[in-house]
């Protein structure tokens, strides 16, 4: 009487494995299947309820929810699938075709780590730098195995000064665009400033005073850029033959434009420029032959403003005096 339980169990398991042994091997493996798939979704379920009661943050709660789904979803794959591959192979050809289907799947996420590994062993740019990177632009502020972020630069702020906006870029667009780095082993751009004057101003001074301000402010940065060059130099071939600033004259439809090239620290190129043209603005005011151009209409007149060489020969009206030579009389009547 004891033993009767134990027979039924022992009954009830031999029946349960005849009825296996007679059932197709691909229902057993859809009972299966379904069986984890139920036990995920039930131990989701309870993990998700421990969270909302434990946790009250909702940024919080909601990573939770995305990562367990990510979590249960590949320990799914690997159980159902090992089930599946179990009449074809062996696990290494289930694992042989999990990676390659993982490696579609995850192209993206892999070419990111390389991208990672690209940007640890040739150094395009690192953390500080700023750089430009396609149309996106800004200061390297972190580096991650799968994106790097920047504080963006630029676009609707002018001169390159900060946006406040932070880019997470991934990693593997280091393989599809091409990298501008302002920093990276000659920390120094060229900058250009652009001064019109009108055709009757003195434009030799104009041009003096150009170089006389260029000189006051940038000669410090000068000696520093010859250095930076000099050791860049040894890996890359570099020819900057004069690093001093220079005026260019060109004419223009509107009056004579001076352009001031000259070094400038990247950083500092809108404070560099506003330097430099608060001292021209103070120096162009006291002198009275320099004017600024700009557009505008004017009447010319060419007799009265023209060069003396250029003006018309004014016509000469010289009155023709017609002399009549005759006999002329008189007739006094008395």
């Amino acid at each position: 009487m004891n033993n009767q339980p134990a027979d039924q169990i022992t009954d009830f398991s031999d029946r349960w494995a005849e009825w296996l042994d007679q059932t197709p091997l691909y229902f057993t493996s859809i009972l299966e299947s379904i069986a984890i798939i139920l036990v995920l979704i039930l131990l989701r379920f309870v993990i998700l309820r421990i969270v909302n009661r434990r946790i009250q943050d909702v940024s919080t709660r909601y990573k939770w929810r995305k990562n367990l789904v990510y979590i249960l979803g590949f320990v799914g794959f690997l159980l159902v699938g090992r089930i599946w591959f179990e009449g074809v192979g062996s696990l290494a050809t289930f694992l042989g075709l999990l990676s390659a289907g993982l490696a579609i799947a995850l192209r993206d996420p892999i070419v990111d780590m390389a991208g990672w590994i690209f940007l640890l062993w040739r150094k395009p740019f690192d953390v500080g730098d700023r750089i430009q990177i396609g149309d996106n632009r800004g200061d390297i502020i972190d580096i991650r195995l799968f994106k790097f972020t920047m504080l963006e630069i630029g676009n609707w702020v002018h001169a390159d000064q900060s946006t406040g906006r932070v880019l997470h870029i991934p990693n593997h667009q280091v393989f599809n665009e091409s990298i501008a780095n302002y920093t990276r082993d000659i920390d120094f751009i060229w900058n250009e400033i652009e001064v019109t004057i009108t055709f009757e101003s003195n434009w030799k001074k104009t041009k003096k005073i150009l170089d006389d301000v260029a000189n006051d402010h940038l000669e410090d940065f000068v000696r520093n850029a010859e250095e930076q060059v000099r050791k860049a130099s040894d890996s890359y071939l570099i020819r900057y033959k004069y690093l001093t600033p220079i005026v260019y004259s060109e004419v223009r439809e509107n009056g004579v434009t001076l352009t001031l090239r000259h070094l400038c620290d990247p950083r500092k190129r809108r404070k560099t420029t506003m330097i430099i043209w608060e001292d021209l603005l103070e120096r162009f005011q006291k002198e009275t032959d320099i004017d600024f151009a700009y557009q505008t209409y004017r009447i010319y007149q060419n007799p009265m403003e023209g060069k003396s060489g250029l003006k018309p020969k004014k016509e000469s009206a010289s009155a023709t005096d017609t002399e009549i030579d005759g006999e002329g009389g008189s007739q006094d009547t008395h």
